[in-house]
């Protein structure tokens, strides 16, 4: 598959950007994007399997080549051309990754260790089968591999489906209704945040938005939400959990801290800006939630002003960072 790739672009990785555009098209992955954006997986591909000249190189999850997303802009750099920022980190993650974890060329140490979705520690590696697969390429031997591979791959899909099935955590909403969110600990501290803390603290509220790290809309109230002018719901800065009390009018919004997350001074400035620009009619208040004391211990100092903290093994208390009493109007 040939593209128009970025000036500068070496002329060995031009051909490993083409060939790797081939090999993916092949095992169903979806080429119809724009040159860069196409460009930009190709070269995330082959940069998490370190692959430089040809793919003999190709390492795998079995080589114990797990790269973060920082190592993966380094790489791209230092071999093909790319002068990226290593502030757009995220870019990789949410863009050049994604289709090809979702396709399982792909895969992340969080899915084999429980890591939440934004854990900056997790790292990504070429699937051993695609790795095997890519060493074919222009031989002989490649379309019976490829042929071994899909059939492969559709057993291996359905497997992880059932896996994921019997490990989901059940969730009961305040009106009674059940959601099943992926297995982890992220996960599991939003169940504690919807069936311990709001009916402690929630004066009746219910759950208009619920996200979950397989389903980002797992639970949503859209007309609800719009209804209060909340901002726009693609957003990236909504929060785990959101809520509404209509006896005190207050929207909470919540999120569940598992390595990253906390409700910072950056974040409430980006938020608060985005509900004045919507109009939003709720009086809002920001809550991180905390598995234990010794999580919280560690981001008290990265915590917003006039912003809440609850923790799951304390679930009767709160702490509460400045300025009114818990709960009043923060004007």
């Amino acid at each position: 598959m040939k593209i128009t790739v970025k000036k500068g672009t070496p002329t060995r990785v031009k051909r490993l950007v083409f060939q790797i555009l081939d090999i993916l098209k092949d095992v169903g992955v979806p080429v119809d994007n724009t040159n860069r954006k196409l460009e930009r997986m190709a070269k995330a591909c082959l940069a998490v399997g370190r692959i430089k000249v040809d793919f003999e190189e190709a390492l795998s999850s079995n080589d114990g080549q797990y790269l973060k997303t920082r190592d993966i802009i380094s790489f791209e750099n230092e071999n093909y051309g790319e002068e990226m920022s290593m502030g757009s980190y995220d870019d990789i993650r949410r863009q050049d990754l994604k289709l090809l974890v979702e396709s399982g060329v792909v895969v992340n140490s969080s899915s084999t260790t429980g890591q939440a979705t934004n854990d900056p520690s997790r790292g990504y590696a070429l699937s051993p089968a695609f790795s095997n697969l890519i060493r074919h390429y222009g031989k002989e031997t490649w379309i019976p591999t490829l042929l071994d591979y899909t059939a492969e791959v559709q057993s291996l899909k359905e497997e992880l489906e059932r896996r994921r099935n019997l490990e989901k955590v059940s969730v009961t909403l305040p009106g009674g209704k059940v959601v099943d969110l992926s297995y982890g600990e992220h996960n599991t501290l939003q169940k504690a945040i919807i069936e311990s803390f709001l009916p402690l603290y929630g004066f009746n509220a219910v759950v208009l938005y619920v996200g979950d790290t397989a389903d980002k809309f797992l639970h949503l109230e859209r007309e609800a939400l719009e209804k209060l002018h909340f901002f726009v719901l693609e957003h990236e800065e909504l929060p785990d959990v959101v809520a509404y009390s209509e006896e005190k009018n207050l929207l909470y919004l919540i999120e569940a801290y598992h390595s990253t997350g906390e409700w910072n001074e950056i974040r409430v400035r980006k938020i608060k800006r985005k509900l004045e620009e919507s109009g939003c009619t709720a009086n809002v208040v920001f809550f991180t939630a905390f598995e234990n004391k010794n999580v919280f211990r560690q981001k008290a100092k990265d915590i917003a002003w006039e912003t809440e903290v609850w923790i799951a093994d304390s679930p009767e208390h709160l702490v509460h960072f400045n300025g009114f009493k818990f709960l009043e109007i923060h004007k």
